[in-house]
């Protein structure tokens, strides 16, 4: 069945295991910082901790995305499932926003009566522990994400590193309470907090509506694919035009039309997009490639260089 399919990458590496990692890493920091915020009562503390939440609900939403992106293709999804990466990264910043509004509502309050902190030292030392397991996390999900071109690890590992610097402000701001003792700085804390996670669940959402979008592969795959294709002018004399790319999660797709001298036989066109084919797909992955062959000679073929054809003339009379 479609649904046993392990999510597997192209280099063979089982990525939802680095999904579970990070559900692992999200429970562990839930309970730490849960502990932290009853033994201070700092609601800058138990803004870190609710962002704690939201990492778990995205990791649990990345285990799933990636499951179903590992599907083959079926015939009611000829192209693939991978874009349902995007739907986990957009889960996530969707779940960012209510962790910032939950924070203000708990901060907003203390500007008006702030409330004396206690344990701090213990308090910030549980925190401090939660925050580098968070970090370790980070690091090791940014790097999967990027090495097999995931979007739903790197949204989960650009989350956590986040909450990292979150951590690390809500830290800040405790020990500025404990040594100015001024509570009003916790809730103030706290709320500059909510609005960096807002910023944060932003990106993520504008991330996630771009790729649902089909937009082009990033300037730098482009370019690696135009000095390809350069090279193929120079050496046989051939042209490309309505070249197009586009990335569905891991997966890249590229479209182009090939104009080589009309006399070419049938096979010698094919032969020399084949050629083509094999380096594209050298550069990256999981690439798709489809090539349209044109005689470079015939008018017709240069009205099909935008994404809706030409019309053709009228039949003279």
């Amino acid at each position: 069945m479609a649904s046993q399919v392990p999510p597997i990458s192209a280099s063979g590496v089982n990525l939802v295991g680095f999904a579970w990692l990070s559900v692992g890493a999200a429970v562990a920091t839930i309970l730490l910082k849960g502990v932290a915020y009853h033994l201070t009562g700092s609601v800058g503390l138990l803004s870190d901790a609710l962002e704690s939440v939201v990492n778990l609900a995205g990791a649990v939403g990345a285990v799933v995305a990636l499951r179903i992106a590992a599907r083959p293709a079926d015939e009611e999804h000829p192209y693939g499932h991978e874009k349902f990466e995007y739907f986990s990264s957009g889960l996530e910043g969707a779940l960012v926003f209510v962790a910032a509004v939950a924070i203000l509502i708990s901060a907003l309050p203390r500007l008006w009566s702030p409330t004396p902190l206690e344990s701090v030292g213990v308090g910030l030392a549980v925190s401090s522990v939660a925050s580098l397991i968070n970090l370790a996390m980070a690091r090791v999900l940014l790097a999967a994400g990027r090495r097999h071109r995931s979007v739903a690890l790197e949204a989960d590992g650009h989350h956590l590193m986040t909450d990292v610097w979150t951590s690390v402000g809500v830290i800040i701001g405790v020990t500025l309470v404990a040594i100015t003792d001024l509570p009003i700085l916790d809730p103030i804390v706290a709320i500059l907090v909510a609005l960096n996670i807002l910023w944060t669940g932003y990106q993520l959402l504008y991330r996630s509506g771009m790729g649902l979008l089909d937009s082009a592969l990033p300037r730098d795959e482009r370019d690696a694919i135009d000095k390809v294709l350069d090279r193929y002018r120079i050496e046989r004399g051939v042209e490309f035009h309505a070249l197009r790319t586009r990335q569905a999660g891991a997966r890249r797709f590229v479209t182009m039309h090939l104009l080589v001298p009309g006399q070419w036989t049938v096979q010698a066109g094919h032969d020399l997009s084949e050629e083509i084919e094999r380096d594209l797909r050298a550069l990256a992955a999981k690439t798709t490639i489809l090539t349209h062959i044109e005689p470079m000679e015939d008018d017709t073929s240069f009205r099909d260089q935008g994404l809706d054809r030409q019309s053709d003339p009228p039949p003279s009379v």
